[in-house]
């Protein structure tokens, strides 16, 4: 034994070869970072690089939304919790804290401690501890070395074979960067000095308390002063400020936000970090930086945490109603080029880049269309798998003002129960579902079609006819989806419209009628139409957008937030512009970011086709359309179109104005429960979308007003002839019961294949008494004539059906 101490002679001699590198350093920084004296030390660093690039931190990013006026943060997303602050937002008392604690001769060296080196290469040699020595700046380099290793951290989305490779490679440059050993500390030394030769020691000191662990993924002075007590960092007092130093020696160990630790935590009143913190007022007291008064009275205050967590990610945006759009951002950023070449590249850019992102979100707005789709729809129902959304999208911008829905949104790997991480609104690529059918919203593009191919508005089409073979449509390349069994078609309550005009059958969203428009119409048509206004399936992967014989009354599987948009396209004169979230996002030093912009349908919609439309759908929110109940009546000229599948499974309402489009959809997220079946708040399931819409329209018109429509030209609602007046009675051998389909789902339903479901008429034309007013351009009131056909059925339900020549308006 008595040979003991000779392996710790033997390292003490080997460090000893840092001797050469702090000779100059033992000078003031003038000097030694100058002259000869630098150029002799550099030499000892021959084959090491000189300069350390210092990388823009990982900071949190924070995202915004317009609430009267004013921009409020409704999300934080980081990898590392962050918010780099200037030397003057951090407290006098933090910086000599540090200094006092970590570097005394922080001012006069230049970059190289030689006396703490010294001191820890003689101990560390000789077993008695393991010290560093380090100086701030070396401290700060080390910082900077595993904050690069950060960016190595494995990939949870990878596959395993990866995410080991990751893991080896982490864990490689995590060890290099921290190892406590001859080389390293070489290396920490030449970049030290090195960065003194490019930055000032206020930036130094100011940078290091940016980058440096306070536990967890808490990092920085300002986001520990936030989060272990309540206050920024240029607010901190003396205790406060030594606690916060003393975590910065062992992150790990010395966090105070963990209060039932058995080795650190309430119960001992934080002894550990007690115990540092003193140290670090001791070490203040004997460097001059307080006095004895100062030091004696914070030396008897206690450790009390206030901790005030900084949520990540989405969930936050949840008291704001705001998680699914929050959520929509999110996954635009993760997934557009105009962010990162990858996806890895966009991921840090949105976690680490301290961004400031402004979205299209009005908060007022979409707190009123939340407790609009809440007041009638529960979060959950025993008896349906119940869902409800509604989304509204500026007209010429496509900016995304609201998106609601009935579930709370919860992301977790254990949601809470009644909640979803599932948007109702958008693609399936965008953290949506497979889209729903939309029913009677389609003939929308039927009506396009119609008009786009020469056809009057107020040309009478039959409606007798109920089965359609497939033979009766056609379709022009390249989507020809025909074939299949013949195509069975009844209205609400099987009733047959003998004939009527366009106009009213719009109006009254009769199946019949459109169905017979569809077979002197090219299919292929009607789908371009609705790819005019950028239109497509929510998942083509699921559900490929068909043009088949049913398609023309909405069995085509599509988001409310395509539906929106469509809309407000054809009110935007025929173009439809692309949705966007986000109007600007500032990067962490203050220089704008490029943001994705709208694009426009390169094949608008002809405008005088668009006009004939608009002027046609307005009836179906006037009296006798099917959705006048759903008119605000506050005078802003409004159209739109009713949607409802078999048995009212899922139910819609798009409408516009000049400035403003929303789409509010109610059905089954998944099976098929008829909504008809069922009540809220006293309103059937097939009409309380018309509830929830009345009151996001009357919102909407509030805020953006709107104008009168252009006029349709004479060509479209020029009226034929008059005919002879139509009959009401059954069709022969129509059948008494409707085919089975067109009841959308939300995960993947049926319906909708070739053969086509059996969409009906709305169930929203029950209790519809039909308006007869004569067209204004005959200056005289015509005839009209009635029939009534009644049925036994519940007077609750009572329904009847009219006629009138097809130069009457709805």
């Amino acid at each position: 034994m008595r040979w003991g101490w000779a392996p710790a002679l033997a390292g003490f001699v080997a460090l000893s070869g840092l001797a050469g590198v702090l000779a100059a350093a033992a000078v003031t920084p003038a000097v030694a970072l100058t002259g000869s004296a630098a150029d002799s030390t550099i030499s000892v660093f021959d084959g090491l690089p000189e300069y350390i690039k210092v990388e823009p931190l990982a900071q949190a990013s924070t995202m915004y939304a317009l609430s009267n006026g004013q921009q409020v943060p409704i999300a934080t997303f980081y990898s590392q919790n962050r918010i780099e602050v200037g030397w003057d937002g951090i407290s006098q008392n933090l910086k000599d804290a540090a200094i006092a604690t970590e570097d005394p001769r922080f001012y006069e060296h230049g970059g190289v401690d030689v006396t703490g080196t010294l001191r820890g290469a003689v101990l560390t040699a000789l077993h008695k501890s393991v010290q560093g020595g380090s100086s701030i700046t070396q401290q700060y380099v080390k910082n900077i070395l595993v904050q690069r290793c950060e960016n190595k951290q494995p990939d949870p989305t990878a596959t395993d074979a990866v995410q080991k490779k990751q893991l080896t490679a982490y864990e490689a440059c995590y060890n290099d960067a921290t190892k406590v050993d001859p080389s390293r500390k070489l290396k920490e030394m030449r970049y030290a000095i090195g960065l003194e030769k490019e930055y000032s020691k206020n930036d130094i000191l100011q940078s290091y308390l940016n980058i440096a662990l306070f536990g967890g993924r808490v990092y920085g002075v300002q986001s520990a002063a936030e989060y272990y007590f309540g206050v920024g960092a240029k607010d901190v007092n003396l205790q406060q400020a030594a606690t916060l130093i003393a975590i910065l020696n062992n992150p790990d160990n010395l966090r105070i936000d963990k209060p039932n630790s058995k080795e650190n935590g309430a119960a001992d009143g934080y002894k550990e970090t007690l115990d540092r913190r003193n140290y670090v007022l001791d070490r203040m007291l004997a460097n001059g930086k307080i006095t004895k008064e100062e030091h004696d009275a914070a030396r008897a205050t206690k450790v009390e945490p206030k901790i005030t967590p900084t949520q990540n990610g989405c969930m936050t945006a949840q008291q704001y109603n705001a998680a699914f759009f929050c959520d929509y951002v999110e996954r635009v950023i993760e997934q557009d080029p105009i962010f990162g070449k990858t996806e890895d590249d966009r991921s840090n850019f949105l976690t680490r880049g301290g961004l400031k992102i402004y979205t299209t979100l009005n908060l007022d707005l979409q707190n009123q269309a939340q407790a609009a789709v809440s007041s009638y729809i529960p979060p959950a129902d025993p008896r349906l798998d119940l869902g409800s959304s509604n989304v509204a999208v500026e007209v010429g911008t496509g900016r995304v003002v609201t998106m609601v829905q009935n579930r709370p949104y919860d992301n977790t790997a254990e949601p809470a129960p009644s909640t979803t991480a599932v948007n109702y609104n958008t693609d399936y690529a965008y953290g949506g579902s497979e889209g729903f059918q939309t029913g009677s919203a389609y003939k929308v593009f039927d009506l396009l079609e119609w008009l786009n191919e020469g056809h009057s508005l107020y040309q009478s089409v039959s409606g007798t006819q109920h089965v359609f073979p497939q033979t009766s449509f056609h379709s022009s390349d390249p989507c020809n989806d025909i074939g299949g069994a013949p195509w069975n078609v009844s209205n609400d309550e099987g009733e047959s419209v003998s004939s009527t005009s366009v106009m009213n059958a719009t109006a009254q969203s009769i199946n019949t009628i459109f169905a017979k428009m569809a077979t002197s119409l090219d299919l292929c048509g009607i789908k371009q139409r609705a790819q005019d206004l950028l239109v497509h399936g929510a998942d083509e992967a699921a559900n490929p957008y068909m043009a088949n014989p049913s398609s023309v009354l909405g069995t085509n599987y599509i988001a409310p937030l395509t539906m929106a948009t469509a809309y407000a396209g054809l009110a935007n004169n025929g173009v439809a512009c692309s949705p966007i979230a986000i109007d600007k996002i500032i990067n962490g030093d203050g220089s704008a970011h490029a943001v994705p912009k709208s694009q426009c349908s390169t094949t608008p919609i002809d405008p005088q086709v668009a006009a004939a439309a608009i002027y046609a759908l307005q009836g179906v929110l006037r009296g006798g359309g099917t959705a006048a109940s759903a008119n605000p009546g506050d005078g802003i000229p409004v159209f739109g179109k009713t949607g409802t599948t078999d048995d009212s499974i899922e139910n819609w309402l798009v409408t516009s104005t000049t400035k403003v489009a929303q789409a509010t959809w109610v059905g089954n997220v998944q099976g098929g429960v008829a909504l008809r079946s069922v009540s809220f708040q006293g309103i059937g399931g097939g009409n309380v979308k018309f509830a929830i819409a009345k009151r996001v329209i009357a919102a909407l018109n509030a805020a953006y007003g709107g104008s009168a429509f252009p006029s349709p030209a004479g060509k479209y609602t020029t009226a034929p002839p008059a005919p002879k007046p139509p009959t009401t009675a059954p069709a022969p051998g129509a059948p008494t019961a409707p085919a089975p389909g067109g009841g959308g789902r939300g995960g993947g339903g049926q319906g909708g294949g070739q053969g086509g479901p059996n969409p009906r008429r709305s169930p929203e034309q029950r209790n519809s008494c039909l308006v007869i007013r004569h067209d204004i351009r005959t200056s005289v009131i015509a005839w009209a004539a009635l029939q009534i056909r009644t049925a036994s059925r519940n007077s609750s339900r009572a329904s009847w059906t009219m006629w009138r020549p097809s130069r009457f308006r709805a």
